[in-house]
């Protein structure tokens, strides 16, 4: 087999060959950009699923989608040590120079570039020195608080009223936004509340864990009014082994029908485990077809690759007490887990428990799939503890 002609390519965000199993969430989206371009209110959407069902690759798509039916993106990513504000100010400052640019740009342009020196200007108040070269006077009174959920909306209007000057239409699109502050998410849906109120052509879509719901919920209690929740889940064997089986026969080569039926039982129908195992089952097979065998072969080197590339790269940010919360969780066998039977396993009251597994949630590596239950954000991250860390930890979490 030609390793160059290898059509599967794991990595973050890396789109697959085959998109397999998604086409109902990439209609949905379809559906929202073209309604918000015909005028007719329809909700954004926020994404969830565990690690490696494919987040970034569908927002990725989407925002393809999004700009071959016109749209101006903004395609950012969140994380804790970076205000929401401070990832959309460059962004936002290249779209209304582009509409700016725009053959008749009037007043409303013009307007949202000043508006966001005043937003700029506002944030001064609360981040210390924040400049981006706007040549344009503020407009004084306007998104200049300093107050997150006070500016954010307005800016958006700004920048809203000044697409539809222009006959354009704008898709900001976030990936783990989970990691955004309460304060920012807050703020970020009471704009997004704006845009539906006044009919402005921003659309927002978001991806992020599985705790994505309750905390846009518990921000504000209008938001399953206001996006669409659809939740990623693992592929069934059917469009897992499609994931698999077209790309190969595309390149040339065939694959064994009990081979994919292995495949799908060892990743779980997971797209980014799926990529891994057809990856290395193409490179150890000598000739076509690929068997079965070649994939009993190939598991042991993909498990080992999993472990040091995808699993403890992120066990190892952890701290001690952490690495310990996770390996009693795992230690119960297949989640998801009581976290009475956690406290009980490592010795020690529940209360005792709570500050870590809010880190751990706030981490991104737990979530509460239902009240007193944990359960890992990672697929099959329970195997992995069990096989790369066997010890026990100690007893003592005082």
């Amino acid at each position: 087999m030609d390793k160059i002609k290898n059509p599967f390519s794991p990595g973050a965000g890396t789109p697959p060959p085959e998109l397999a199993g998604r086409d109902a969430i990439l209609e949905q989206a379809r559906v929202l950009f073209g309604r918000v371009r015909a005028k007719r209110p329809e909700k954004s959407i926020l994404m969830t699923g565990l690690r490696g069902v494919g987040k970034t690759v569908l927002l990725n798509e989407m925002e393809y989608m999004a700009e071959n039916d016109g749209y101006k993106t903004i395609l950012i990513e969140a994380h804790e040590e970076k205000p929401l504000a401070l990832l959309l100010i460059p962004h936002l400052r290249r779209l209304l120079f582009s509409l700016d640019r725009m053959k008749g740009a009037g007043d409303k342009v013009r307007r949202g570039i000043a508006v966001l020196k005043s937003f700029i200007s506002g944030l001064r108040v609360t981040m210390g020195d924040v400049e981006f070269g706007l040549d344009i006077d503020p407009e004084q009174g306007s998104a200049d608080n300093g107050d997150l959920e006070i500016d954010l909306p307005n800016l958006f209007v700004a920048v809203g009223e000044a697409a539809r000057e222009r006959g354009s239409c704008v898709a900001i699109l976030i990936d783990e936004i989970q990691y955004l502050g309460k304060i920012e998410l807050s703020a970020l849906i009471m704009a997004m509340h704006k845009m539906q109120q006044r009919q402005l052509p921003i659309v927002l879509v978001g991806a992020g864990l599985p705790i994505l719901p309750g905390l846009a919920g518990d921000s504000k209690s209008y938001a399953e009014r206001l996006f669409n929740f659809p939740d990623l889940g693992p592929l069934p064997e059917k469009e897992s082994a499609k994931a698999i089986r077209e790309p190969i026969e595309s390149a040339g080569e065939f694959i064994e029908p009990d081979a994919l039926v292995e495949i799908s039982r060892l990743t779980q129908g997971y797209p980014y485990f799926l990529q891994e195992w057809g990856y290395q089952a193409w490179d150890h097979a000598e000739s076509s077809p690929i068997t079965k065998k070649i994939i009993d072969e190939t598991s042991q080197i993909v498990e080992k690759r999993l472990d040091e590339n995808f699993f403890r790269v992120r066990f190892n940010r952890l701290t001690p007490k952490e690495k310990t919360y996770l390996r009693a969780m795992a230690h119960l066998g297949e989640g998801p887990y009581k976290t009475a039977d956690v406290a009980s396993a490592l010795d020690t009251d529940i209360r005792n428990l709570g500050p870590v597994r809010a880190i751990l949630i706030k981490k991104g590596m737990i979530y509460s799939p239902s009240h007193g239950q944990m359960a890992f954000t990672v697929p099959l991250f329970d195997k992995f503890m069990r096989r790369a860390i066997p010890e026990f930890p100690e007893k003592d979490h005082s």
